[in-house]
């Protein structure tokens, strides 16, 4: 009997175990195969940053706000940090916001001296010849901030003919992102900052002159674009002039604020993924490359982390993510009658480049991902296409570009993320007339530019977006692989989750269905239509000899033209990607 009585209860416990296991099974599915990225903090040194700030007398300070003070803010601040936040954040919008000590060429001591004497009428002396932030963005991750200098009004740099201004930008993380993958060289050791800045290093790294140094226990890094040759090209300085801005601004480098915070374990935001899966959408694992272009031989980055949980760069669907130079090793075929192909994607980070990329196994290569809209459609009475889609901001950010440059940055800064997107290849007079331009906060979804072919000049390369992630570490910044990043997210806009394709071993076959598995077959066939009628079948299915052959014979010729000019234009196009840099890398 008391066997008996057990039985209900035991049949209550199988039941809920089961619907638990249940409910983990329909979580991994949500989750599987994509990993969140692995996140820490810098130890930050406040009392080190707080002995290094000069006497500033008291002043008015507004009270601490309540999330403030439940985040931690204050609890070790010293009257003197609290102090030259309230007397800083007129240059410097929300400064206490950062977890870290904000470094910026900022004279703070003579400032002080003449607010004392009454002469404090200009602030822009107190930049050590740099003008006033063109870019400052603080907030629970770190700070970042970019500031411009003309050679022409530092008598310095006479010897430096360049006219434009001169940008330089610097970023102090809490948030650190770390990285399995090996990080490109730590740079070489600069003894002539090695007293003010121990275990500086330079580095020449995708087209920028860059810095790396530790202070108050967080990593911060410097940087400036230039053309690593004797002159000056693309409306770039040289990177030897560049060294020497970039000596003169780490110099000038004082605290100008931040609040101490607690920093809690780092946790990164979940990604989602829907649960039903898709009959049109396909893609090939990531770091499986279009064969034969990979740099060096090597394959792709075969990383399955997605970076951040972003709304897709492009407005609307299809969109397809495919290599620009290699499209065709990568193709599968269209379907029949008038509907859109199967969006089958394909990597191409770390295809073939010359930009060192510290994520690629053979060290160089393409630092992002290619994406190509839907084939587009002339308006009613035209024979000529004028739009070709509109692109849009991944997150809620803040915008980071000068006017002409191609290159449009958006950071997120949050207390789960510190992480940069760029895009790439939109006409930069459009952005300029619809002010895309530094400081610009944008939300999620907001159209910020159209799919266009940019690149240097117009009709410099395919109708495209080229589109990267970047992501803070102990070295500086570091691209990352952004296609599972891209894949969750155009799951999302879709509102079904793609199947991942077995990549076959010769790609660039004839066979446009060769790879693709059964399963996308039995549930797509249309993707695995042959692109032409099949020929006529013996009895035992094998195409019949001299029909066989002649069609064999005809799809060489033909293959061998195309690939000659295919690759006539990829070899023009790596020649140009090699020579100059995807605008300010």
């Amino acid at each position: 009997m008391r066997v008996l009585g057990l039985l209900p209860g035991l049949l209550l416990a199988f039941v809920s175990a089961q619907s638990v296991a249940q409910e983990v099974r329909a979580q991994d599915l949500r989750t599987l195969d994509v990993r969140q990225p692995q996140l820490s903090f810098a130890s930050v040194d406040w009392q080190a940053a707080i002995a290094s700030l000069p006497t500033i007398e008291p002043q008015p300070t507004a009270m601490l706000s309540s999330r403030a003070r439940r985040d931690g803010a204050g609890r070790v601040a010293a009257p003197a940090l609290l102090r030259l936040n309230g007397l800083m954040s007129q240059q410097f919008a929300g400064l206490s916001t950062s977890p870290v000590p904000v470094l910026v060429p900022f004279d703070v001591a003579v400032m002080l001296h003449d607010l004392a004497a009454g002469t404090a009428d200009n602030t822009d002396r107190y930049y050590s010849g740099f003008h006033a932030a063109r870019f400052f963005y603080p907030g629970p991750a770190g700070y970042d901030a970019a500031f411009a200098i003309r050679t022409g009004d530092v008598p310095e740099f006479s010897d430096i003919k360049f006219s434009d201004p001169i940008e330089v930008q610097i970023s102090g993380s809490a948030l650190l992102y770390d990285l399995e993958a090996p990080i490109l060289a730590e740079g070489q050791p600069v003894p002539a900052l090695e007293d003010e800045f121990p275990g500086i290093r330079r580095m020449i790294l995708e087209h920028h002159l860059r810095y790396t140094f530790t202070r108050f226990g967080v990593p911060y890094v410097v940087s400036i674009v230039c053309f690593d040759a004797g002159v000056s090209r693309y409306r770039m300085p040289t990177c030897r002039s560049a060294d020497q801005i970039a000596q003169r601004f780490l110099r000038s480098l004082r605290v100008v604020g931040g609040m101490p915070r607690t920093l809690r374990a780092a946790r990164p935001l979940p990604i989602e993924r829907p649960t039903v899966t898709s009959r049109a959408f396909g893609y090939y694992a990531p770091g499986q490359l279009a064969s034969g272009s990979g740099s060096r031989g090597s394959s792709g980055r075969p990383d399955y982390t997605a970076y951040s949980q972003i709304r897709f760069p492009l407005e609307e669907t299809p969109a397809f993510a495919i290599s620009q130079v290699y499209w065709s090793r990568g193709r599968v075929a269209a379907s029949d009658g008038d509907e859109s192909p199967p969006a089958v994607w394909r990597d191409n980070f770390c295809e073939r480049r010359g930009f060192p990329v510290g994520q690629c196994p053979g060290g160089i290569g393409h630092q992002g991902q290619d994406i190509r809209a839907a084939p587009c459609k002339p308006p009613a009475g035209s024979d000529k296409c004028t739009h070709r889609g509109n692109i849009v901001a991944v997150r809620d950010g803040v915008i980071l570009r000068s006017p002409r440059q191609e290159a449009a940055y958006l950071f997120v800064n949050s207390a789960n993320e510190h992480i940069r997107f760029r895009y790439l290849h939109m006409n930069p007079r459009k952005m300029d007339a619809e002010g895309l331009l530094n400081g610009r906060r944008v939300h999620e979804g907001e159209i910020i530019g159209e799919v266009s072919n940019f690149s240097m000049k117009e009709a410099g390369t395919s109708y495209h977006l080229h589109f990267d992630v970047q992501v803070p570490t102990r070295h500086g910044w570091v691209f990352v692989n952004p296609y599972m990043t891209l894949v969750t997210a155009y799951e999302r806009l879709i509102g079904e989750r793609g199947a991942e394709l077995s990549d076959p071993s010769a790609v660039a076959s004839t066979d446009p269905t060769s790879g693709i598995s059964s399963g996308w077959c039995a549930t797509n066939p249309a993707s695995c239509k042959p692109s032409r009628a099949a020929p006529s079948t013996t009895a035992k299915g094998e195409p019949e000899a001299p029909q066989r052959a002649k069609e064999i014979k005809s799809r060489r010729g033909k293959a061998k033209s195309k690939s000659r000019h295919r690759q006539r234009v990829a070899h023009q196009e790596e020649r140009q990607e090699s020579r100059r840099p995807e605008r300010q890398e």
